[in-house]
């Protein structure tokens, strides 16, 4: 189900309307019943795959915590297997097999194993990920094991959240199922704000942005540097207010509920490098590569080169975790290499000072964040093309920068800028936190209610309902 659906308006109301009604003691009932319809609606199957890591985990959980020494290793590998076992099947079979093929056919040699038509369970890497942080943080003796099974799948299946995240651990989210979240208004509106400002992300920026992006990268050897440096910027754009968009319905609705879901973006653009990028970015993901990979792996303890490793493997396991394609690899491979660098510069900044106190701090400031948004946008060239040669083919066309620019009117280019300054005012005041502003903004409630009014008059008339996907669905 999707959240910019008719489909899930009606869904939600149902839900939230009913979970304030039913008794207490049958709310995690409601809600896991309501979590698998909502599962269920792309493909009733996949379900099963659900129950079955669920199953695994649920029982790896209560071993782990129960058991010593080295049972408790092997249950939480089991654990790892059944969940990665899953994923990969799923998730990269035919990439493998098709890479197999390659070398293979290379050899002179047919390669025997046939290739299948999965279709990909939506969201299988989120909640593949949560399940393994439960029973991760079970074996480190953060987490109690949950003795209630149907607290447990409620656990990984809390609709909000179960097809892209914010990925959860079981520290912040297990508990609240416990509690009893009474119908707050105060806290149910700031959960309908935080909605609609998701919605305007994905309807007005994101999907009208795609139109554009989408025509241009279809069809990428037929437009100019020009068009394709262009649909690469709006593509920034569109990825960010894409899944940021979700991420705010998600935790939005989950807030109407009583729940808190943790923060997985910070106005990721405004980071002054690409280290504190990531600290932006998919927050959720971000951190849960940092805690249970590359903190194991030696983290920031380690030598120089053993760190420049740590990173690339890390960002090279995180383009994987993407798409099982050569572009994401790459993608991954081109931000551990920045994050390489920047740790090798950072060696010598002191020497740097002198030349940082000569600048202005708002000038240096801009500077950092347009080097940085520049690194980035250059990696998302790869992340949104289906080759690594056509990735290399923009980019060439673009650093010749020739050619007319495609629009099919004047009024689209326009207003996806329109869109997109709308948002950076926006976060720019967030961002710098404008104490004139925000005490306008508070002292004027008619200034509040303007602005909502205006974000569903722009949902309405300038929304693309066209039941679009999230792109991160596919992840």
């Amino acid at each position: 189900m999707l959240f910019n659906s008719f489909h899930f308006v009606i869904f939600f109301l149902v839900v939230g309307i009913s979970y304030f009604l039913i008794p207490i003691r049958f709310r995690w009932i409601h809600l896991l019943v309501a979590s698998c319809y909502f599962y269920m609606v792309y493909i009733p199957i996949y379900i099963l795959i659900l129950g079955f890591t669920i199953v695994i985990d649920y029982f790896a959980g209560i071993y782990i915590e129960i058991s010593h020494g080295r049972r408790r290793k092997l249950y939480l590998i089991i654990s790892l297997i059944a969940n990665i076992g899953v994923l990969v099947f799923f998730k990269y079979y035919n990439f493998l097999n098709d890479s197999l093929t390659s070398v293979l056919h290379g050899a002179g040699s047919v390669n025997p194993i046939p290739k299948l038509d999965i279709i990909l369970p939506i969201g299988l890497s989120f909640h593949t990920f949560q399940a393994m942080s439960y029973t991760i943080e079970v074996f480190r003796g953060n987490q109690k094991a949950e003795r209630h099974f149907g607290i447990y799948s409620l656990y990984v299946m809390f609709f909000p959240q179960l097809v892209a995240g914010p990925i959860e651990r079981p520290q912040n989210l297990l508990h609240q199922f416990y509690e009893n979240h009474k119908f707050e208004c105060k806290r149910v509106v700031s959960g309908l704000k935080l909605m609609l400002w998701g919605l305007f992300m994905k309807l007005v920026i994101a999907d009208r942005l795609g139109i554009f992006v989408d025509a241009v990268y279809e069809n990428s050897m037929l437009h100019s540097g020009k068009t394709l440096a262009l649909a690469t910027f709006f593509f920034s754009i569109q990825i960010y207010c894409d899944f940021a968009g979700y991420s705010n319905i998600a935790i939005g609705s989950a807030r109407v509920l009583g729940f808190d879901l943790m923060t997985n973006f910070n106005r990721p653009y405004f980071a002054r490098s690409v280290s504190e990028f990531w600290r932006r970015w998919h927050i959720s993901l971000s951190t849960w590569f940092k805690d249970y990979l590359f903190i194991s792996m030696g983290g920031n303890r380690v030598g120089a080169m053993r760190l420049y490793s740590n990173l690339l493997t890390v960002f090279l396991i995180s383009g994987l975790w993407h798409g099982a394609n050569w572009t994401f690899l790459i993608w991954g491979g081109l931000n551990g290499c920045y994050l390489i660098l920047e740790s090798f510069l950072s060696v010598f900044s002191h020497r740097c000072r002198a030349f940082f106190h000569l600048t202005p701090i708002g000038a240096l400031s801009v500077l950092k964040i347009f080097i940085t948004y520049s690194l980035i946008g250059f990696s998302w060239i790869f992340f949104r093309c289906k080759t690594a040669e056509e990735g290399l083919h923009i980019l060439e066309r673009i650093c010749r920068f020739e050619g007319d620019l495609f629009y099919d009117s004047p009024s689209t280019i326009l207003f996806c800028i329109l869109s997109i300054l709308i948002l950076f005012t926006i976060e720019t005041i967030l961002e710098i936190k404008s104490v004139v502003f925000i005490k306008f903004w508070e002292a004027r409630s008619y200034v509040r209610y303007l602005f909502y009014v205006g974000l569903v008059i722009l949902i309405l008339t300038m929304g693309v309902f066209d039941g679009g996907q999230f792109i991160y669905f596919q992840f």
